[in-house]
């Protein structure tokens, strides 16, 4: 059911392992402020190995006292890494607080502090990563191909964990548009969302192997770095070609949803094609009440690092490290890298403390 994705530099050479151990895959997670140290909203930076977001969410409100509505976070982080986030805690009152005894399986505190806002799904500038691969082929070829990643981006698609195991979310997304109930709200988000994603892969799928992917043109919609302000391509000049290579504006595509299509020309052809071939999401989304937005085709990474680590055994070893903006997938990343085998299935489960967290419900960006 799944769309079948292109590579934007075509399939890689490289294959490897990805999570071999839980400590091969670390988050770093950046917000836009600190705490400011007064307030009710007590907000606390942890370390977590081996659970995830949701699994600390309720230790934390049963630690505090307070419902678990009264917790938030900025992201769902991986379960199977080490991860370092923040979460809020709503505490309104002036007593302080000594978590020296807050014991949960897998968490360290880091720091903690009030502030004097509720930190919000979203509100984070994004996520640095560590990443190691082991048993990785054809180095060369391998910090080629990232050297392209680097200067030229990769195709943003949605990331395997949006669409569940095997794709399972998008057959649920069918049977909630032909009228089934689904009662959970965060699920039917997730569904939702999934749905969403995947026409959103189509698209960029589909402008790859039209070699439009990364070229502007009449009739694009392009969105401009750092925000999510978007504009209508009238014509194209020397400066709007050059903004694009300089990466400063991003082609879109559409994140379904009531209202028209913001393209025109070729663009909107191509956009109207995938619709057709997609007809019972595009007319089931909007029921829902979600409406027409716009998503960068193009994922670009800063910060970046590569190195070949020594190693006891023959196998070669690789750390990739780079930042990613909010709303983004490392995987995506990894996956026009190398092909990898994720060997999550290999670890220990007595370092785990919780299940698999769901996907996060529809947002403003998807």
């Amino acid at each position: 059911m799944l769309t079948e994705q292109a590579y934007l530099h075509g399939k890689p050479e490289s294959s490897g392992s990805l999570r071999s151990q839980i400590t091969d895959f670390k988050v770093f997670e950046q917000l836009p402020f600190l705490p400011c140290g007064e307030g009710e909203h007590l907000f606390v930076h942890i370390r977590k190995t081996g659970a995830n977001t949701l699994f600390v969410a309720r230790e934390l409100a049963k630690y505090f006292e307070v419902k678990e509505q009264l917790v938030s976070y900025a992201g769902l982080k991986d379960r199977f890494a080490v991860t370092e986030q923040w979460f809020g805690v709503h505490v309104p009152g002036k007593q302080e607080y000594n978590l020296a005894d807050l014991n949960i399986e897998g968490v360290e505190v880091l720091s903690y502090k009030r502030h004097n806002k509720k930190l919000r799904t979203g509100a984070l500038t994004g996520n640095r990563f560590d990443i190691i691969l082991r048993d990785v082929t054809a180095i060369k070829a391998l910090t080629e191909r990232w050297q392209k990643i680097v200067e030229h981006g990769v195709p943003n698609y949605f990331g395997e964990q949006r669409f569940g195991i095997g794709g399972g979310n998008i057959e649920r997304a069918l049977a909630l548009f032909s009228g089934q109930k689904v009662k959970d709200k965060k699920k039917r988000g997730m569904y939702l969302s999934a749905a969403r994603s995947h026409i959103f892969n189509a698209v960029i799928n589909e402008r790859i192997k039209q070699q439009c992917f990364d070229k502007v043109a009449v009739g694009d919609v392009l969105m401009l770095a750092g925000t999510q302000s978007v504009f209508h391509l009238d014509e194209i000049d020397s400066l709007i070609k050059q903004r694009f290579i300089d990466k400063d504006i991003d082609i879109t595509a559409p994140m379904w949803g009531a209202g028209e299509l913001m393209t025109s020309n070729e663009p909107l052809l191509l956009e109207q094609k995938i619709a057709e071939e997609h007809d019972a999401f595009c007319q089931g989304l909007p029921r829902f009440g979600l409406k027409q937005e716009r998503r960068r085709i193009r994922l670009t990474i800063s910060d970046t690092n590569i190195e070949l680590l020594p190693d006891q055994t023959e196998s070669n070893t690789v750390k990739v490290s780079f930042f990613l903006p909010a709303g983004s997938y490392a995987t995506t990343i990894l996956r026009e890298l190398l092909t990898y085998r994720d060997m999550t299935t290999r670890i220990d489960k007595r370092q785990t403390s919780a299940s698999l967290a769901p996907i996060a419900p529809v947002t403003s960006n998807g």
